[in-house]
Parts: C-alpha cells; structure tokens; sequence
C-alpha cells in the first residue's frame, strides 16, 4: 500500500532530496519548499522506498495538498 506524501501549503519546491528507489526511515526529509522566505520541509510519516517522486527542484506555483512524493 503506497504512502503519498503532498504538499502541505501553496508554495516552490526549493530542494527535493529523494528520488525513486532511495530508502527512507520514518522522520527523513523528502523535500523541502520554500513558503514567505521560510523553508517547510516534508518528512517521511512510515519507512519505505520511494516509488514516485511528483516534483522538481525549483519547481513553482504548487497548490497546497498537490502530490510530493510516494512511498512503499
């Protein structure tokens, strides 16, 4: 069953720091955006491998709860 791992508020991908086959522990940041000059990264809520990353460093004008990243 696939974890998926979205957008928590409107913003640009600053850094994605995963990419599909990686392994991840329950904590580890995914992806970080960059909202008002602030960073907000998007941590891993399970550990799994990633199976599908959604976005792109630099990435821009992401609506809030659009698709990040997906785990197995």
């Amino acid at each position: 069953m696939a974890t998926e791992i979205r957008t928590q508020t409107a913003g640009n991908v600053w850094k994605v720091l995963v990419q599909p086959g990686d392994t991840v522990a329950e904590g580890d940041v995914l992806f970080i955006m960059e909202v008002m000059k602030m960073e907000v990264p998007h941590t891993a809520p399970v550990a799994g491998t990633v199976s599908a990353v959604h976005i792109a460093n630099d990435q821009e004008g992401l609506d809030a709860d659009a698709p990040g990243v997906e785990l197995e």
